[in-house]
C-alpha cells in the first residue's frame, strides 16, 4: 500500500494501434500514448475513435491512463476540426492530450488535461514555469537536458515532469526542426518528417572538397537512447513519467522494452522506502526475460544526462539502420556461396536476419536460409570477404517467441466470505494494492454440512477465468454451513461485476489547470518562426501573454525567402566534438573552420556556437 506522500511514478509506453496499447498495458505500462485520427506528429500512427475507446477501456481496468497526441501545429481552417476531435476524445474517456499548438488553449473544448509535448521544446525552468502557469498538467522535457538542468526545472514547478528514457533520438531540439519542410515541403511539426538526419552526407569544406570521415557518412544520425541504468538518478532529479519513444514501432519492440523498464522501475520503487509508488495497479507476469539488445537500435547512448557533451560517441555514423549484435567473423567463402563463421558468440537459427559492412562502408543485410555447425547458407547468393564482422539484427527464434502470448496482467484480490445476518451471506472483495472494497449479498437457506466446506468453497471462488483478477487469499467465516455451488458461483460473478464497476467509477481524471492570464511569455516582446505560431488562436494566446511582434511558422508563410541562409536545426550534438575536433581542444585544427554537409542534392552549412556548446544547421549557404 502506498504512503500518502509517495510520488506516483509512471512508465509511459508508445502504441501505434489499440492492440499494441493493450499489450503495453499487459506488459507493465502505467500509461500509453497513441495518435488520434488526425493531427498527431506521427501520421502513420493514427487511430480511430473506436480503437481509442478500446484502449481506454482496457487501460482503465488497471488504473492506467491513455494520452492522445494532438501535437501538430494547426492551421486556421482546421481549428473547428480540432475542437470537434478533442470533444470526441474527451467523451471517449481519454485521460489527457499531448499538444504543441498553443491555439488549443483558446479553443472551445472540455476541461481535459493538457500535457506539453516534447515539440514545445522545454529546455529551461522559465519555459516550464510558463507552461505550468497557462494550464498544462504535465510537461515533456527536451531530451537534451542534463540531470542538473532537470533538477532545476523540477525545483521550479509543481506539475509532473515527463522525460524520454528509451528509443530514437532527433538530432535537433524537438519542435525546432524545419529541415524537412525547407527541403522537401514535409513538416516535422505536421507529422511528416522526412528524416533528413538519417541521410548520408559528405563532409566538405567551403571549396566543396570532401573531408574523409573513417566512421561513415551518416553524420547527423544519432544512436538510440537507453537510460535503463539511470532511472534512480532521474527520479531523484524530479522525473515522474518515464517515456519510451516508438509510436511507429511494432508490438515485439513495445513488449520487450516495456517489460525491461517495468522491472527496473519496480526495483527502484521497492527500494525507495515509500518515497515512490506505482501510478497504476496490477501485476504483470512475463513469459520471457526482456533483453534490450534484441530490439531495434542503432547502438545506445544515455545522451546528455551527465554533461553538455559526453565523452562517449553518440552518433550512429556508420549506418542509420539497426545493426544488431556482433555474432562472429567470416573466415572463408565455401562452395555454393556458403560462408564459414569463426568465433560465433551466439547460436544462429534458420530465418535469422544477418548483416555486414561492405567495402564502401554500407550496411548490407541478408536472410539466413540454413546453418550447419559454423557453416551458414544465405537465402541469396552473396560473397563476403574473409575477416568481415557479421551481425544479427533479427533473431528468428526470439521473434517467434515474442509473437505469442507473452504476458498476463492480473489484479491481486482478497475475498471475505461471511454471514450477513438471517439467511443471507456476503462476499467482500478487496484489491490488495489500493484497498478498494466491494460486496455482494445473497439469501441462502441455512443447512449444516456433514463434511468440511472450506476447501470446496475456496475452489469455487477461485475460478476467476478470463477476468483480470487473481485471488490470493480467502477469509472464510461460514464454518460448516453448507452453500450450494450455484450460489457461490453467482455470488462470485456478482462481486466481480461490482468490482469492475467500482474501478471504473473510481478512475481519477486530472482536468485542465486554470490559466494565469497575468504571466508573461518567456519569448519576450517578439516571437520568431521557431515558436511555431500557425493560427489566429495561437497568435491571440501569445498576444495575451505580452508578445507584441509575431513571426509566423515557415509552414504558413506563402513565400519563404530561400536566398538567405536559414537555421533549420539547432542541436547539442556537435559534429566537430563527435569527430574529436572540438574548437576548444588541441585537435581542432584537424578540421577546417567552415564545414558543410553535402549529399549531392542538399547542402547544409554548419555553425558552431561554442559558448552554448551547440551546433546549428543552415540551408542555402552559397
Amino acid at each position: 500500500m502506498k504512503q500518502l506522500n509517495s510520488r506516483p511514478i509512471e512508465l509511459l509506453a508508445p502504441a501505434r494501434t489499440a492492440e499494441i496499447a493493450i499489450e503495453a498495458i499487459k506488459h507493465g505500462a502505467d500509461a500509453v500514448y497513441m495518435g488520434a485520427s488526425s493531427y498527431g506528429a506521427r501520421v502513420a500512427a493514427a487511430n480511430s475513435l473506436d480503437d481509442i475507446t478500446k484502449a481506454v477501456n482496457h487501460a482503465h481496468q488497471f488504473g492506467c491512463r491513455v494520452y492522445c497526441t494532438v501535437n501538430t501545429i494547426v492551421y486556421d481552417d482546421e481549428l473547428k476540426d480540432v475542437e470537434k476531435l478533442i470533444k470526441e476524445l474527451y467523451i471517449r474517456g481519454v485521460d489527457a492530450l499531448i499538444v504543441q499548438d498553443s491555439g488549443i488553449l483558446r479553443m472551445d473544448i472540455p476541461p481535459i488535461a493538457l500535457h506539453a509535448s516534447t515539440q514545445c521544446d522545454t529546455r529551461d525552468a522559465a519555459k516550464a514555469k510558463f507552461l505550468e502557469s497557462v494550464g498544462f498538467s504535465q510537461i515533456v522535457l527536451a531530451r537534451e537536458l542534463t540531470l542538473h538542468e532537470i533538477r532545476n526545472i523540477s525545483n521550479s514547478v509543481c506539475v509532473p515532469l515527463e522525460a524520454f528514457v528509451h528509443g530514437a533520438l532527433c538530432v535537433s531540439y524537438s519542435g525546432d526542426c524545419q529541415a524537412s519542410f525547407m527541403v522537401n515541403g514535409r513538416s516535422a511539426n505536421r507529422g511528416e518528417c522526412a528524416q533528413m538526419c538519417r541521410l548520408p552526407y559528405k563532409l566538405v569544406d567551403e571549396r566543396g572538397c570532401e573531408i574523409p570521415v573513417e566512421r561513415g557518412n551518416h553524420l547527423l544520425s544519432l544512436k538510440d537512447m537507453n537510460r535503463s541504468g539511470r532511472i534512480a538518478e532521474m527520479l531523484e532529479a524530479g522525473v515522474s513519467s518515464f517515456k519510451i519513444e516508438g509510436r511507429l514501432k511494432d508490438v515485439t519492440y513495445v513488449k520487450n522494452v516495456v517489460g525491461a523498464y517495468r522491472k527496473i522501475i519496480d526495483d527502484v520503487i521497492s527500494g525507495s522506502n515509500g518515497m515512490y509508488c506505482r501510478s497504476s495497479f496490477g501485476m504483470s507476469r512475463l513469459s520471457f526475460n526482456p533483453n534490450l539488445a534484441k530490439s531495434f537500435n542503432r547502438g545506445y547512448t544515455d545522451y546528455f544526462l551527465d554533461d553538455r557533451y559526453p565523452a562517449a560517441e553518440m552518433a550512429s555514423i556508420a549506418s542509420p539502420k539497426s545493426i544488431g549484435e556482433a555474432i562472429g567473423k567470416i573466415s572463408a567463402n565455401k562452395a555454393d556461396f556458403k560462408l564459414k563463421v569463426s568465433s560465433m558468440s551466439e547460436p544462429l537459427h534458420n530465418g535469422d536476419g544477418l548483416g555486414y559492412f561492405d567495402s564502401a562502408g554500407n550496411f548490407q543485410g541478408f536472410r539466413l536460409n540454413r546453418i550447419d555447425g559454423n557453416i551458414i547458407s544465405p537465402a541469396t547468393k552473396i560473397s563476403i570477404p574473409a575477416g568481415t564482422l557479421l551481425y544479427r539484427n533479427s533473431d528468428k527464434q526470439w521473434n517467434d517467441m515474442m509473437a505469442g502470448d507473452t504476458a498476463k496482467r492480473t489484479i491481486d484480490i482478497e475475498f471475505t466470505l461471511r454471514d450477513a445476518g438471517g439467511p443471507a451471506i456476503a462476499l467482500d472483495a478487496k484489491i490488495c494494492e489500493n484497498d478498494l472494497t466491494v460486496s455482494s449479498t445473497v439469501d441462502v437457506d441455512y443447512a449444516e454440512a456433514r463434511t468440511a466446506q472450506e476447501s470446496s468453497r475456496l475452489t469455487a471462488l477461485s475460478k476467476l477465468g478470463d477476468t483480470a483478477y487473481k485471488l490470493i487469499n480467502l477469509t472464510d467465516s461460514l464454518g460448516n454451513r453448507f452453500v450450494p455451488l450455484s450460489v457461490l458461483t453467482s455470488l462470485r460473478r456478482q462481486v466481480i461485476a461490482n468490482l469492475d464497476r467500482a474501478i471504473k467509477l473510481n478512475h481519477h481524471y486530472y482536468y485542465r489547470r486554470a490559466e494565469n492570464m497575468d504571466v508573461a511569455s518567456p519569448v519576450g516582446d517578439a516571437a520568431t518562426y521557431h515558436d511555431n505560431i500557425s493560427n489566429r488562436l495561437a497568435e491571440k494566446f501569445y498576444s495575451d501573454h505580452g508578445v507584441k511582434r509575431i513571426e509566423h511558422s515557415v509552414e504558413t508563410v506563402k513565400t519563404v525567402d530561400c536566398s538567405k541562409p536559414r537555421v533549420v536545426m539547432t542541436t547539442r550534438y556537435c559534429l566537430r566534438r563527435e569527430l574529436g575536433c572540438c574548437k576548444k581542444s588541441a585537435t581542432s585544427g584537424k578540421l577546417p573552420e567552415n564545414l558543410y554537409l553535402n549529399n549531392g542534392r542538399i547542402v547544409f552549412k554548419l555553425v558552431f556556437n561554442c559558448k552554448k556548446c551547440e551546433m546549428q544547421v543552415l540551408t542555402n549557404p552559397f
